[in-house]
């Protein structure tokens, strides 16, 4: 059975569309007017092994917050709406990735609560005319729509792209667990019986 999705969002500020293959090969086409933000899905995409495609139509000329942070609302959407009861998955989710100086470890919980906890080294700057604080509210929009409780560590790195970098990646890695499926366990890993 295809785990798949897509899902649409248009406000007079956005218009998104997400579709994504949980079980996928790691396949990206990402076009969102943001350069660095399309590598970053790129990499969310690739290492989670996620076929990914996103097209996002934002008002850029007033800031890039919007775009990111409404892909983040659909992304999240379009992997809970994939997941559908989220019977049979592992749920939980552990990745620590390395990138140069950077080092990022992503805890996931796909409980249907969402929170998130997001600790960097540092504020950040900017990679490029990119924000590197758009990353937070992306992640923040992301947990909530997807129903996950999600924990972000970054304990040292200097260079934001390094840091924002080994921070996507880790998110895919364990987000490719959490959604993982155990055929020995084909109903909900909760004793609520729901998620």
């Amino acid at each position: 059975m295809s785990r798949t999705s897509r899902i649409e969002r248009k406000t007079t500020e956005t218009q998104v569309a997400v579709e994504i293959e949980l079980d996928g090969e790691g396949k990206a086409d990402v076009h969102t007017g943001i350069p660095f933000f399309d590598h970053m899905l790129t990499l969310f995409c690739v290492h989670g092994r996620f076929d990914l495609s996103v097209t996002a139509n934002g008002d850029l000329d007033v800031d890039f917050h919007h775009t990111v942070e409404d892909a983040g609302l659909v992304l999240g959407e379009a992997v809970s709406a994939a997941l559908d009861n989220r019977a049979g998955i592992e749920r939980y989710g552990f990745a620590v990735t390395p990138m140069d100086e950077a080092l990022a470890q992503v805890a996931i919980d796909l409980s249907n609560r969402p929170y998130l906890v997001y600790n960097l080294p540092k504020a950040l700057d900017c990679v490029g005319p990119f924000d590197a604080g758009l990353a937070k509210e992306f992640f923040r929009a992301f947990a909530v729509k997807g129903g996950m409780n999600l924990h972000v560590n970054v304990p040292y790195g200097e260079n934001e792209h390094h840091v924002l970098e080994s921070l996507f990646k880790s998110v895919g890695r364990a987000l490719k667990q959490a959604v993982r499926t155990d055929t020995t366990r084909p109903g909900i890993l909760s004793s609520k019986g729901t998620l």
